[in-house]
């Protein structure tokens, strides 16, 4: 791959994706290798994750899969462990795994805050810490943590969901903050609405999908390859000033809140 085609400076580097089985992590993956990163696939369900790797196999790339539930710190020791043996050391993290439940706050049980925070909140960092070693060993890399617009306002009865994700962005701010003197860089990417495997079901309901498209103000709600193309930017080289950040990807959804409010004369 010549300089001109390797414009992004990926070509080579290995990438580690958790939640790679589908959705944006398979979205992030097939574009990490489209752009000539080696990428090692990171998740819990083997289905899922072979086809991801199936997809990848079909581009002419072949990426490891490797079993790993990110709120286990011994299955994240030993992901991280394998990854190396078979590629060395990370040079790209993407914290992409997640889960989201429903659930008022005033019933919640402790368990289920607990097992969502341990894979949105803490698997990012069991992940940060153990592919980061590599990159501190280096001296270089790059991590993109996946978090979303719920991070900025509050989506009700989701449990521990819009906590999760506020404490994803302040993580990455912290690893920028203590990492980014031995050349690591950490940045967020806050999706809006998606369509993806986790939330098809919405979509299934009748009106819906239009509905939301409608109150998007670039029309459409958001595919997996939308948040995949602003990932594979912060990770490349021409994000190398690029830390501590957290780029809402969300179509302008975030902007809605004061064409909401009755306004005589102001109207189109």
């Amino acid at each position: 791959m010549t300089e001109t085609q390797d414009w992004l400076g990926l070509a080579g580097r290995l990438c580690v994706v958790t939640g790679a089985g589908g959705g944006i992590g398979r979205a992030v993956s097939i574009s990490m290798a489209k752009a000539g990163a080696r990428v090692v696939l990171l998740d819990r369900d083997p289905a899922t994750c072979g086809e991801t790797q199936d997809a990848l196999r079909a581009l002419g790339t072949e990426a490891p899969c490797i079993a790993c539930d990110v709120a286990e710190p011994a299955s994240v020791t030993a992901a991280a462990a394998q990854s190396f043996a078979i590629g060395g050391a990370a040079d790209i993290l993407v914290n992409n795994a997640g889960l989201l439940r429903p659930g008022p706050i005033a019933t919640l049980a402790l368990e289920e805050w607990n097992k969502l925070l341990a894979v949105n909140v803490t698997g990012y960092f069991l992940c940060a810490q153990a592919f980061g070693q590599q990159m501190l060993e280096r001296k270089s890399g790059a991590m993109v943590h996946i978090a979303s617009i719920a991070s900025r306002f509050p989506q009700g009865f989701s449990g521990a969901y819009s906590v999760s994700k506020a404490g994803v962005v302040m993580l990455s701010q912290q690893l920028a903050l203590e990492w980014g003197p031995a050349g690591i860089r950490s940045n967020v990417v806050s999706p809006g609405l998606v369509r993806t495997p986790m939330s098809e079901a919405f979509y299934q309901a009748p009106g819906v999908a239009e509905r939301r498209a409608a109150i998007v103000p670039l029309g459409r709600v958001a595919v997996p390859e939308d948040i995949a193309d602003v990932v594979t930017y912060l990770a490349s080289d021409r994000a190398g000033y690029v830390t501590g950040e957290d780029i809402c990807t969300d179509g302008g959804f975030g902007r809605v809140l004061m064409s909401l409010v009755p306004r005589p004369g102001f109207e189109r």
